[in-house]
């Protein structure tokens, strides 16, 4: 709290109890007492509203109030006690008077009120006088805190060329003090900076526009705000608020060229589409303000257009058809722009639009020759001679020297062949007869090439047409296949037949058909043509014989209708068929087939006799030679079967590697020497240390090696060039070595088999057999 505030308190009594009729009786007979100013009474006690400063710096208590009971008689016979919140400390009473003293600061901001009890007491009972009595002492507010703007700095847009009193944004600041007591919480708002563009409302803090203000001269403005309590009276807080105050764009600047003339170059070889220059207009504004559309006017030839960069906001001016230098050299055109967004309220001011002249000069370039005409339709009768003369192609240089051309035929060796062109004059004409039913249309391409300038080439399309010539006659369009039967009847109709022609008619074919002329007076048919491009075949008799004539060959006359005239003899061939009801198809086409081949059933019975024994023949030989296969195969197994050998005895086991030579038994040459089996019993337990040592680097498997390199050098029936022998060797053998019989000189009897009940429980049943077998033996 600032020392030098003041501090205001009222104090005020409330008794708790209900009042007596005699004590306010009493009260109201008082109310003409000593406090005449703002004096009150309740009961029996008085109190009175006072003041006090809080300036007083000492330890001095301050004075606010007094508390009396209308029973006191200034006898000094009461005293005054104070209990409740802050009393003796913050709060005393004289209690011979009863006036109430502070002795401490008051903050209203940390406690508003604070409750006390008062009571009078007589000092010779020491018994209260009065009932205690509950009070309320309130802090008055005095200015002891500062306005604050909370939301600062402030930010806020408005549109440009606001009119004046336009509301940009409000502020508000606010203050810690009573709001309902006094002008300490009464703020008053001022403008310190922000004149003349901007005012603000003493009370309410909002801002306004105070004149029309353009972007395009200042977009921000930088506001400061002044809030200040006591209704702005001398000795009051105050604070400020800076407001950043942006304007917005509005369109009210129309665009502008930055040329009023413009000088642009296209050269006549230029193709359509070609960026021929660029324009720009200014806008002070921004964003879609500025935006604008470009456009030409004044422009009668109507070669050039213009478009519009939505980037760059400029205007693009484009070649919509080829110019000519030597046709027109000079253009004059007028481009306009105009804001693609305009506001209503601005119109008044003026069009939002400008315009420019620009000015193009066409380049001269060195350029192709020219043809008359893009694509040239020609004609030419099919069948004409060879040289004959099909059109005219015409190409000239359109520069100022006029140089002469070359022409050429181009895509496609075989154009070539059946046309050529003049390289001089352009004639085109044929080097041989053209067909329309093969070609009825030739599309070739001739160029034209300047002497001077070989790079200087133009194309033309060429379309020749074959024009029809009634070349070719009509005739059937398929085979037809006509039977008729033994018992047909007179004017039975058998085939309905039809013509093409390969030519082509303009006003359509129309064919008639006859018989022809060798075949009127003797024929058993007659055609009845039925004048829709069709003729029907009928019998003129009734009754065929197979036997007397099997099939028919009736020539029928085609004629057409064009110019001249063409006619073809086409025969018809029909078929006798044996048959009741109907025609048999599938018996009739075998007959006739056999009658063609000039057979009888006899003969091709024969035939098909004579085949069935060549396949059976050649079934048997296959067979033959199938068995002959078989047969020298079980003589290569009878081979191999005589080379083993059956016998009963037991093998020589691991050890014995020689027991069984198959080539000794296929040749006698090499007789291999016997080794007679070692004896077992004396040396198993140095086989048994040595089989454990075997390997690549000992003398056992050297040993082995050798052998049977021997073997393989002294063998007669191996190959007389190097060979890869491959064996498996398995060491010096089992601990009890060979159990074979073969090649040993002992006798069963005359082994011990001890030794096997050393090997473990393993070998403890073939020591009992071989115990049992020499026992038995014996």
């Amino acid at each position: 709290m600032n020392c030098s505030a003041l501090l205001s308190l009222m104090l005020m009594l409330v008794q708790l109890c209900p009042c007596s009729p005699s004590m306010q009786n009493r009260s109201t007979q008082n109310t003409d007492q000593s406090f005449t100013a703002v004096r009150r009474v309740k009961r029996g006690w008085v109190w009175e509203p006072l003041f006090a400063t809080e300036e007083q710096t000492s330890m001095v208590p301050v004075y606010i109030g007094q508390l009396k009971s209308d029973l006191d008689k200034q006898d000094g016979n009461l005293i005054y006690l104070l209990t409740g919140e802050g009393a003796g400390n913050i709060f005393v009473i004289d209690e011979n008077n009863g006036k109430i003293y502070v002795k401490e600061k008051l903050d209203r901001e940390k406690k508003p009120f604070y409750t006390l009890r008062a009571q009078a007491i007589n000092k010779s009972t020491k018994l209260p006088v009065e009932p205690e009595s509950e009070f309320i002492i309130k802090v008055r507010d005095v200015n002891d805190h500062e306005p604050q703007f909370l939301d600062g700095p402030y930010m806020a847009t408005v549109p440009e060329m606001s009119p004046e009193g336009t509301s940009v944004t409000q502020v508000t600041a606010t203050d810690g003090d009573d709001p309902s007591y006094g002008n300490s919480a009464r703020l008053l708002y001022s403008l310190i900076q922000g004149q003349p563009y901007f005012s603000v409302e003493p009370k309410t803090g909002v801002i306004r526009m105070a004149s029309q203000m353009d972007r395009e001269t200042k977009d921000q403005y930088l506001v400061i705000i002044q809030a200040k309590d006591m209704v702005g009276q001398a000795g009051a807080f105050s604070a400020t608020a800076t407001v950043t105050i942006n304007l917005s764009d509005i369109n009210d600047n129309p665009p502008k060229f930055q040329q009023r003339l413009y000088y642009m170059n296209v050269s006549e070889e230029a193709p359509v589409g070609t960026t021929v220059g660029k324009v720009f207009a200014e806008d002070s504004d921004i964003g879609e303000n500025a935006a604008m559309n470009y456009f030409i006017e004044g422009d009668s030839s109507d070669a050039f257009d213009i478009i519009t960069n939505n980037e760059t906001q400029e205007g693009i001016i484009l070649l919509k058809k080829r110019v000519d230098y030597e046709s027109k050299r000079r253009y004059s055109i007028e481009a306009k722009v105009v804001n693609r967004y305009i506001d209503d309220r601005f119109l008044k001011e003026g069009p939002f639009e400008d315009k420019t002249i620009v000015k193009i000069s066409v380049e001269d370039a060195d350029e192709p020759p020219v043809f008359t005409l893009d694509n040239y339709v020609m004609e030419i009768a099919e069948g004409a001679m060879s040289g004959s003369l099909v059109g005219v192609v015409t190409a000239r240089d359109p520069d100022d020297d006029d140089c002469p051309v070359r022409y050429s035929i181009v895509h496609g060796m075989h154009l070539k062949r059946l046309f050529s062109i003049n390289e001089h004059n352009g004639t085109i004409i044929t080097t041989k007869p053209l067909d329309r039913e093969i070609a009825s249309w030739h599309n070739i391409t001739v160029t034209a090439t300047e002497t001077r300038n070989p790079e200087k080439i133009s194309e033309a399309n060429v379309y020749i047409q074959v024009l029809d010539v009634n070349d070719h006659a009509p005739e059937f369009p398929k085979y037809y296949e006509t039977f008729v039967c033994e018992n047909a009847v007179s004017g039975q109709l058998i085939q309905s037949i039809s013509a093409v022609d390969q030519d082509d008619s303009a006003e359509g074919h129309q064919f008639y058909f006859s018989l022809a002329q060798e075949a009127t007076n003797n024929s058993h048919f007659i055609v009845k043509d039925n004048k829709d491009n069709t003729a029907g075949i009928f019998t003129a008799k009734s009754g065929f014989r197979r036997q007397e004539q099997f099939s028919f060959y009736l020539p029928i006359l085609i004629l057409d209708n064009g110019i001249p005239p063409l006619t073809s003899t086409n025969t018809l061939t029909i078929t006798v068929c044996d048959c009741d009801t109907k025609v048999n198809t599938l018996y009739c086409r075998y007959g006739a087939f056999m009658y063609s081949m000039g057979l009888s059933t006899e003969a091709l019975v024969a035939i098909l006799a004579c085949i069935l024994i060549l396949l059976v023949f050649f079934l048997a030989i296959v067979a033959i030679r199938q068995q002959r296969k078989k047969s020298s195969f079980s003589e290569k197994t009878e081979e191999f079967r005589e080379n083993i050998v059956r016998y009963d005895d037991e093998g020589g086991g691991e050890e014995d590697t020689e027991a069984f030579d198959i080539s000794a038994l296929r040749t006698h040459t090499v007789m291999r020497t016997h080794k007679p089996r070692k004896k077992v019993t004396t040396e198993i337990h140095s086989l048994y240390r040595q089989s454990l040592q075997v390997g690549p680097d000992s003398a056992i498997f050297r040993q082995f090696i050798s052998e049977k390199l021997e073997e393989a050098n002294t063998d007669p029936s191996a190959p007389p060039y190097d060979s890869l022998q491959t064996y498996a060797f398995e060491g010096t053998g089992s601990l009890a070595g060979s159990l074979s019989s073969l090649g040993s000189n002992i006798s069963d009897s005359d082994q011990s088999y001890d030794y096997l009940t050393d090997w473990g429980p393993q070998f403890k049943q073939l020591a009992g057999m071989y115990t049992f077998h020499r026992s038995v033996g014996d």
